[in-house]
C-alpha cells in the first residue's frame, strides 16, 4: 500500500477491528500489523485521538520486529504523558526490551523511557539505563547518554540524576574510544550544565585536548557538540589557548556552515587569552574567507551569517577589512539580506574603498524597494559623518539625489544632512537654499523635525525663516509631539537671533504648547522657555545657542565587554538579535568571557562581570550636592529685562520680550509657574506613599 493512502482519517473502533483482526496466524511477516499500525500513526500524526487504542498498542511490544517496535514506541511517546495510569502496564515490556539481544532495540527502549518522564516510569528506568551507560554497544552508549539529558529536563528526573551520580558516569564517558559516545555525551553536559543552578561544566586542558582529538571522526552535529563544548575550557596560558586554537583551525574548511560558524566562536574566544599580534593576525586571515564562503548559501543562511558577521566586525574589523566588494547587493536578493549587507558595507567603509562604496550606494537610491533605498540614503550620509576626507563628496551625491524630487528620497537626505551640519558646522551651509526649496514634498515627522532644526538653527542666515517656521506653524496643532518640539525649540532660536522677526509668532507657539498641548513634554518646555525668556534673556540666549557636541560615529558602536559577550552566542538566535538569550529566553543563562591570568589587557578591560558592570567600571558613586531650595517672586515683583520700555511713533512698544509678559500661564500669570519645591509630608497633594 502507498504511504499517501495511509493518510486518510478513520475512527478509533474501525483501527481497532483491524489490529485485532491481524492477529492471525496466517499473517506472514507480520505485513497486516504494520499496515494497522501505519495507519495509525499516520491518523495520529493528523491529529485524530487514538488514545483509545492504548491497551491494544501495548500488547504489540511483545512482538519483537524492529519496525513494529518503533511505532509501538512513537505511538508510547505521543500518549503516554496523558494516560500515566495506562503506562504501567508497558514497564514489563520497556525492560524486556531493555535487555534484548538487539543493540537497536536496546536503546529504543532506552530512548522512549527517558521521553516519557513521569514518576513510575523514571523509577524503573534506573538500573537500565545505569547498564545502558556501560554497554558494549556504542548505539546503546550514546543514547543512554542522550537519555540522562532528557531526565534532568524534567523535575522528577532531575531529583534521580542527582541522587544516582549520572553526572558522574557522564563525566568517565568522555574518555570512551568511540567519538559519537564522546560527542553525545558532550552534547549532554552541556544541557546539564545550561539547566543545572548548580552544576557546572569545565574542561581541562587534558580533556579539551582529547576532544579535539575525536573531532576528525565525528559527525558534523557531533563536532558542533564538542566544538561548542570547548568554551568551558578557560586557558591559564597563552600558550593553551594559542595551541588549542590552531588545533581546530583546520575546522574552518568544513563544508557545514554551523561547523565553521561554531569554529569561528571558539577562535575569537581563544583570542581574549593570546598576546601574539602576529599569530592573531594569521587567525584573523583564516577566518576571512569561510565567512565569504556563507554569503553563497541560501538566503536564510546568508542572513544568519550577515548578523553574526555585523558583530564579529565590529570586535575583530581586521578579518574582513578588505572584503567590502562580496557584500555588494545582487538584484535578487531579499529585502532582509540587502538591508545586513547594508551595514556591514558602512563599517566596512574606509578612505581606500569610500568612493566605490558611494557609486554602489548611490545606485541602490534608485532602486524601487522604499525601505531599501532610505536605508542606503541614510549611510550615505553615515559615511559623511564618518569619514571627514569624504564628506564632500557625499553631500554632493545627497544633492544629486535630491534633485530627483523623488519625496521619500529627499525626505531621507534631509533627515542625514542635517546630522552633517552637526558634525560640520559653517561647511555646509550654501545647501540650504536647495533644502528649503523642497519644504512641500515634506509629510514624514522625521524629516519636518529635521527641516525644522535647520530653519531654527540658521535663523540668521535665512532672510525668510520666519515666514517657512510661521507655515510649520498652521498645523502645529495636528502635528506629532516630535515636530511640534523641534518647532518650539527653533521659534526661540529665531526670535533670541532675530527678535523683531518673531515677534508675534513667539507668543503664539507658547500659547499652543502651554494651553492647548496635551503632550507634557511639550508643556513643560514651553513653560520652560517661556519663563526664560521672561526672566532672564542672557541666560536664555547662553542655554538655547549653547555650543552644541559634535557629533560622531562612536555611538553606533557597541561596547567591546558586550560585544564579547555576544560572541559567546555566535551561530544561535542571541547573534542573530544581537541580545544575550537570557533576555528573551526564559531559562537561558547568560554567558560571560571568564577571567583568567592568560586574559590579555584589552579583553580585561572591557571584562563583564556576571553583575552586569565592566571589570573596570565598578567604582564608588559620586556624592551628589543638595539642590539649593529656590523661591520664585511673585509677578508683581518681576522686572521688565528691558527697561525702560520705549514706544515707537504708532504707540507700538520696542520690548520685544513685553508679549511674553502678557500671557497668562495655565495657572495663573505668567511668574506664578510653581518650581517643583518638595512639600512636607501631608501637605495637599501629598504622592509620596
Amino acid at each position: 500500500m502507498a504511504d499517501a493512502k495511509l493518510f486518510t482519517r478513520g475512527k478509533a473502533q474501525e483501527l481497532r477491528d483491524e489490529l485485532r483482526a491481524s492477529n492471525d496466524k496466517r499473517d506472514k511477516g507480520y505485513l497486516r500489523k504494520k499496515i494497522a499500525l501505519k495507519k495509525i500513526v499516520a491518523n495520529m500524526t493528523m491529529g485524530n485521538d487514538m488514545s483509545p487504542l492504548f491497551p491494544d498498542i501495548v500488547q504489540c511490544m511483545q512482538i519483537q520486529v524492529l519496525e513494529i517496535k518503533k511505532m509501538v514506541y512513537l505511538y508510547l511517546v505521543n500518549y503516554g504523558r496523558l494516560r500515566p495510569e495506562e503506562i504501567i502496564s508497558a514497564i514489563n515490556g520497556f525492560l524486556s526490551d531493555c535487555a534484548d539481544r538487539n543493540p537497536l532495540i536496546r536503546g529504543l527502549a532506552i530512548r522512549t523511557m527517558s521521553s516519557i518522564p513521569i514518576p513510575p516510569i523514571v523509577k524503573a528506568l534506573v538500573d537500565p539505563l545505569r547498564h545502558a551507560l556501560q554497554d558494549q554497544d556504542p548505539y546503546v552508549r550514546k543514547t543512554a547518554a542522550i537519555a540522562v539529558a532528557k531526565l534532568y529536563a524534567s523535575e522528577a528526573g532531575r531529583k534521580v540524576i542527582e541522587r544516582e551520580g549520572f553526572v558522574g558516569m557522564l563525566r568517565d564517558l568522555l574518555a570512551d574510544h568511540n567519538p559519537t559516545v564522546v560527542a553525545n555525551c558532550v552534547a549532554a553536559l552541556v544541557e546539564i550544565s545550561e539547566r543545572g543552578d548548580d552544576i557546572l561544566l569545565k574542561l581541562n586542558g587534558n580533556v579539551a585536548g582529547k576532544l579535539v582529538a575525536a573531532l576528525g571522526e565525528c559527525s558534523e552535529w557531533g563536532q558542533i557538540y564538542i566544538l561548542d563544548s570547548l568554551l568551558s575550557f578557560v586557558p591559564q596560558t597563552t600558550l593553551e589557548a594559542e595551541q588549542l586554537a590552531e588545533r581546530i583551525s583546520v575546522r574552518l574548511q568544513h563544508a557545514n556552515s554551523a561547523v565553521v560558524l561554531t569554529t569561528i566562536k571558539v577562535i575569537l574566544y581563544l583570542m581574549n587569552y593570546m598576546e601574539d599580534e602576529v599569530l592573531m593576525r594569521v587567525l584573523e586571515r583564516k577566518m576571512g574567507p569561510p565567512l565569504v564562503t556563507l554569503l553563497s548559501s541560501g538566503s536564510e543562511v546568508q542572513y544568519v551569517g550577515l548578523r553574526n558577521i555585523l558583530l564579529i566586525i565590529q570586535r575583530r574589523p581586521a578579518i574582513l577589512q578588505n572584503e567590502v566588494k562580496v557584500f555588494f547587493c545582487k538584484y535578487n536578493d531579499p529585502i532582509y539580506v540587502k538591508l545586513a549587507k547594508l551595514e556591514i558595507m558602512y563599517r566596512l567603509t574606509r578612505e581606500e574603498n569610500v568612493s566605490e562604496v558611494l557609486a554602489e550606494l548611490k545606485e541602490y537610491a534608485s532602486e524601487v524597494d522604499v525601505d531599501f533605498v532610505r536605508k542606503a540614503v541614510r549611510s550615505i550620509g553615515r559615511l559623511a559623518i564618518k569619514i571627514q576626507s569624504s564628506s564632500d563628496q557625499c553631500i554632493q551625491t545627497l544633492l544629486n539625489l535630491i534633485s530627483t524630487k523623488i519625496s521619500y528620497v529627499v525626505q531621507e537626505a534631509i533627515v542625514v544632512i542635517k546630522d552633517i551640519f552637526r558634525r560640520y558646522p559653517n561647511q555646509y551651509e550654501s545647501i540650504i537654499t536647495t533644502l528649503c526649496e523642497n519644504l512641500n514634498v515634506l509629510d514624514e515627522p522625521e524629516a519636518k523635525s529635521a527641516m525644522i532644526w535647520i530653519v531654527g538653527q540658521y535663523a540668521d542666515r535665512i532672510e525668510n525663516s520666519d515666514e517657512l517656521l510661521d507655515d510649520f506653524a498652521f498645523t502645529f496643532k495636528e502635528e506629532p509631539a516630535e515636530v511640534q518640539l523641534a518647532l518650539l525649540t527653533a521659534v526661540v532660536k529665531l526670535f533670541i537671533r532675530r527678535p523683531s522677526a518673531a515677534q508675534e509668532l513667539l507668543p503664539k507657539i507658547l500659547k499652543l504648547a502651554t494651553e492647548e498641548a496635551e503632550n507634557p513634554d511639550l508643556r513643560d518646555r514651553g513653560f520652560m522657555y517661556w519663563r526664560l525668556l521672561t526672566s532672564n534673556p542672557t541666560a536664555a540666549r547662553d542655554i538655547v545657542l549653547s555650543e552644541k557636541p559634535i557629533i560622531s560615529t562612536e555611538t553606533d558602536r557597541m561596547d567591546k565587554g558586550m560585544l564579547d559577550q555576544l560572541l559567546l552566542q555566535t551561530g544561535t538566535l542571541g547573534s542573530i538579535y544581537h541580545k544575550n538569550p537570557n533576555t528573551f529566553i526564559r531559562t537561558a543563562k547568560a554567558r560571560y568571557l571568564p577571567d583568567s591570568p592568560a586574559l590579555n589587557a584589552s579583553s580585561k578591560r572591557h571584562l563583564i562581570t556576571p553583575s552586569g558592570l565592566s571589570s573596570s567600571s565598578i567604582r564608588s558613586p559620586p556624592s551628589v550636592p543638595a539642590r539649593p531650595i529656590t523661591s520664585i517672586p511673585s509677578n508683581n515683583n518681576i522686572q521688565s529685562p528691558m527697561s525702560p520700555i520705549s514706544r515707537n511713533d504708532h504707540g507700538v512698544s520696542d520690548d520685544v520680550y513685553g508679549q511674553l509678559s502678557d500671557l497668562e500661564f495655565v495657572n495663573g500669570g505668567g511668574a506664578g509657574y510653581q518650581t517643583d519645591i518638595p512639600k512636607p509630608r501631608g501637605a495637599d497633594e501629598d504622592l509620596l506613599f
